[in-house]
């Protein structure tokens, strides 16, 4: 692990030749944010219905008095006793982000393919309070490549992060991003989504790790995440 040792001179030369990398690097992803944000918008013509804490609700009523609507796909199946831990590891970092989201007129959820009992159950387990609703029974995560039918499990290819691919569970996880027109007829647009590694960013330990000198120090292991869990269960 251990790198080559040097004086502060000349940690400082090669340190700001990093910044400059840096510097360039988020540039990039400003320009590339830019284009995001320049994507054509499609009409959401479905009628999705959850179950919530409050009743059921429609795509419509997820977003409460805001424009714009973060849906965090949680891979937590019917059959399912507990959320994926790599869904959870991201989940431990909603909390402290959902009012501030708020502060810039962007609601959050959580939606996932199983039940509103067990969705409750796990979450007070795990000490959250963000809002996680129940998708069960619509085609909504299947919709937005986030649930896969048993036909695509058997063929052993799903569409998934835009293209066909395997994928070892029925789950996957994903960010679906929704606005609300300007005509004021209610309309509602599905704006962005991404998946797999565009999902990084928004994992702060992560992105901690990142500046270590181990890094993510998952090389080894049979496969990246296989360190995560929980975090009743470290």
């Amino acid at each position: 692990m251990q790198a080559d040792i040097a004086t502060r001179e000349q940690w400082l030369e090669a340190r700001r030749s990093l910044l400059n990398e840096e510097k360039a690097l988020l540039q990039q992803r400003d320009a590339v944010s830019a284009k995001r944000r320049q994507l054509p918008w499609v009409a959401v013509s479905e009628t999705y219905q959850f179950e919530t804490d409050q009743g059921r609700k429609t795509l419509a009523d997820l977003f409460g008095d805001k424009s714009q609507l973060i849906v965090q796909h949680f891979m937590m199946g019917e059959n399912w006793e507990e959320g994926c831990p790599s869904c959870s590891f991201w989940a431990d970092g909603f909390d402290g982000t959902t009012m501030h989201l708020a502060a810039r007129d962007a609601a959050f959820v959580c939606v996932s393919n199983t039940s509103l009992e067990k969705i409750t159950a796990y979450k007070k387990r795990m000490g959250w309070r963000f809002d996680w609703v129940s998708s069960l029974g619509s085609s909504f995560n299947h919709d937005y490549q986030a649930s896969f039918t048993d036909d695509a499990m058997q063929r052993g290819q799903v569409f998934y992060n835009f293209h066909e691919t395997t994928f070892p569970a029925s789950e996957a996880p994903g960010i679906s991003i929704f606005a609300l027109g300007s005509g004021g007829d209610g309309m509602i647009y599905h704006t962005y989504s991404c998946y797999a590694r565009g999902l990084d960013n928004m994992n702060v330990a992560y992105q901690y790790l990142d500046l270590l000198p181990k890094g993510r120090d998952e090389e080894a292991l049979p496969h990246p995440m296989a360190w995560v869990k929980r975090h009743d269960q470290y």
